[in-house]
C-alpha cells in the first residue's frame, strides 16, 4: 500500500516491473552489427502488438464518471511494464490512491533539440452494456475492427505509443528529440488527478518539451464526394461551464410577483439562447478555410464565412463550430412546490470560448444576464491557440502524407478540449495527431463517447506507420 504524502499525493513504485529487450540498451540506442536497419520498416510484430495492446487496454474498466472513484492503476501498470520491456525507465505518479499516471523518458540523438511530450489518457466515459452489439469492456476483435470503450477515444494511441517505442528497442533506433511519453488519468473529468496534476506537481519530468502530441488529429474524413481529408488539430477552443443564478422574492403562487426568480432566470436564457455570436477566425480556422477553399476550387471569401461554408459542403463540419464562441443552456433548476415561487433558481449553461475570445465572451455573458441574475464559472479552461507553419506541424502533414498520398491534410481547431491545455501551462504547444485511415462509411467523431464505439485493425496499422515515421523525424 502506498504511504500518503503530504496534499494526499500518494506514492508508488516510480519503477515499473518488467523485463528489458534482450540485447537492447535503456536508451534504445542503434543496433550495432552487420545487419542494416530499414528506419522505414515497421514489422509485422508491431502490427500485431498495436492491436492486441488496443484491446487489452480496452478490458481494463477505467469509467471516468467524475466522482473520483474511477482506478487507472491497472491500465498504467499495464503500459509502464510494455515501455520497461522496451527498455526505459517509467515513473508512476499519483496524487490520489489509484488514479494513476505513467511518465518515462526517451533520449534522443540530438541534445540540443527540444523535447516533444507523446501523451495520451488512460480514463474513459461511462458506458452502459444493454446498449451495445458487444460488451463494451471486452475488446473484442471481430471482422477486422476492435471493439469497446476507449476504442476511439484514446486507447487506440496508447497502443500505437507502445507499438512504436517496443518496434525502436527491437531495431535499436532512436528518435533526433528526446520524447516524453506520459499516459494520464482523469482527463474525461477536471484532469486534476492526471495531467493538471503533473503539470502542478512535477513539472521537472517535461523539462526541453516544447511541444506535444495527443488525441484527435490525422483521422480521415471523408467528404462525400471521394475526397479524403485528415485534419490535423492546432488548436482548442475554451470551456467555459457556467452557473446562472437568478434571486427574487419568494411567495405564494397565487400572488402578483414581480421579482420572480423563475421569470429571471427564464429571460436571461432565452436571451443567451438566441444570442448570435459575431464570426472571428483565429489563424488555425483561417488557415483551414484557406486550404479547403484552394481544394474544393472555390472563392476564399473570408468576408462571408457563412457563403463559405455552404460551398464547401460536409467538409465545412471541420471548421463551423470554431468560428464563433457558443453558450449552450443544457440544465435548469427551481422550486420545490407547485404553489411556492421560489427565492433562488438556477441554470448552467456550456459555453466555448476562441482563442483570444474570453474577454469578449465574459464581457457579453454580463449584458446577456443583465442585472437580476448572476453567473460564475462552474469550470474553466483556457483556449490553445497553434501554429501551422511550425516545422513538427510540416513533418505531421509529410508523414501522413506518405502513407495517405491520395489523402489532403488540413488545419482545425477542436471545439472541445483534451490534456493539452494542462500541459500548455509549461509552456507545451498542443497539437492533436492521433492518425487513423478509415473507411468511407465510418463515423468516427460519432463514436466519441458513443455506443459500439470500435476501430478498424487496418486503422491501427495505418496509425502504427504514421507514428513512427513522425516520431523519427520530428
Amino acid at each position: 500500500m502506498a504511504e500518503q504524502r503530504a496534499m494526499n499525493e500518494w506514492a508508488v513504485d516510480e519503477r515499473a516491473t518488467g523485463e528489458r529487450a534482450t540485447g537492447e540498451r535503456a536508451t534504445g540506442e542503434r543496433a550495432t552489427g552487420e545487419r542494416a536497419v530499414d528506419e522505414r520498416a515497421v514489422d509485422e510484430r508491431a502490427l500485431d502488438e498495436v492491436v492486441r495492446f488496443t484491446s487489452d487496454l480496452i478490458r481494463f474498466d477505467t469509467t471516468n464518471r467524475g466522482g473520483g472513484d474511477c482506478q487507472e492503476r491497472p491500465a498504467a501498470e499495464y503500459a509502464a511494464a510494455r515501455l520497461a520491456e522496451a527498455g526505459l525507465e517509467p515513473t508512476l505518479l499519483e496524487r490520489t490512491e489509484g488514479r494513476t499516471n505513467v511518465v518515462a523518458r526517451l533520449e534522443g540523438t540530438d541534445p540540443s533539440a527540444d523535447a516533444l511530450l507523446v501523451h495520451g489518457h488512460l480514463d474513459v466515459v461511462p458506458a452502459q452494456a444493454d446498449d451495445w452489439s458487444v460488451h463494451p469492456f471486452s475488446g473484442e476483435i471481430r471482422d477486422g475492427v476492435v471493439w469497446g470503450r476507449g476504442a476511439v477515444d484514446m486507447k487506440n494511441m496508447d497502443a500505437m505509443i507502445l507499438a512504436v517505442v517496443r518496434l525502436w528497442a527491437r531495431l535499436g533506433v532512436r528518435p533526433r528529440r528526446d520524447l516524453v511519453i506520459a499516459f494520464t488519468a482523469d482527463e474525461e473529468a477536471s484532469a486534476q488527478d492526471g495531467s493538471g496534476f503533473l503539470a502542478d506537481r512535477h513539472p521537472e519530468l517535461f523539462e526541453g518539451c516544447t511541444e506535444g502530441v495527443s488525441e484527435s488529429g490525422a483521422f480521415t474524413f471523408h467528404d462525400g464526394a471521394g475526397r479524403e481529408l485528415y485534419p490535423i488539430a492546432a488548436g482548442e477552443r475554451g470551456t467555459g461551464w457556467l452557473k446562472l443564478t437568478a434571486r427574487g422574492r419568494a411567495g405564494h403562487g397565487s400572488k402578483v410577483n414581480r421579482a420572480n426568480a423563475v421569470t429571471r432566470l427564464a429571460e436571461a436564457i432565452a436571451r443567451i439562447g438566441a444570442y448570435e455570436w459575431p464570426l472571428r477566425l483565429t489563424p488555425t480556422v483561417r488557415a483551414a478555410l484557406t486550404e479547403l477553399a484552394t481544394l474544393y476550387g472555390v472563392d476564399a471569401d473570408l468576408d462571408d464565412v457563412d457563403g463559405l461554408l455552404d460551398k464547401l459542403g460536409p467538409a465545412a463540419a471541420l471548421v463551423e463550430a470554431t468560428v464563433r464562441n457558443s453558450a449552450n443552456p443544457t440544465m435548469l433548476s427551481a422550486g420545490y412546490k407547485i404553489n411556492v415561487i421560489p427565492g433562488e433558481a438556477v441554470a448552467h449553461v456550456d459555453g466555448r470560448y476562441l482563442p483570444g475570445g474570453e474577454e469578449e465572451f465574459r464581457t457579453t455573458l454580463d449584458r446577456l444576464t443583465g442585472p437580476d441574475v448572476e453567473w460564475e464559472f462552474h469550470h474553466r479552461e483556457v483556449a490553445l491557440q497553434s501554429p501551422v507553419d511550425s516545422p513538427t506541424y510540416a513533418k505531421m502533414r509529410a508523414a501522413v502524407e506518405e502513407f495517405a498520398p491520395e489523402g489532403h491534410v488540413v488545419p482545425y481547431c477542436m471545439s472541445g478540449g483534451t490534456d493539452a491545455k494542462q500541459f500548455s501551462r509549461l509552456g507545451i504547444t498542443g497539437y492533436g495527431f492521433a492518425p487513423l485511415k478509415l473507411p468511407e462509411g465510418f463515423d468516427y467523431q460519432a463514436l466519441f463517447h458513443g455506443v459500439d464505439e470500435r476501430v478498424p485493425v487496418e486503422a491501427l496499422h495505418f496509425g502504427v506507420r504514421v507514428l513512427d515515421r513522425f516520431l523519427r523525424t520530428a
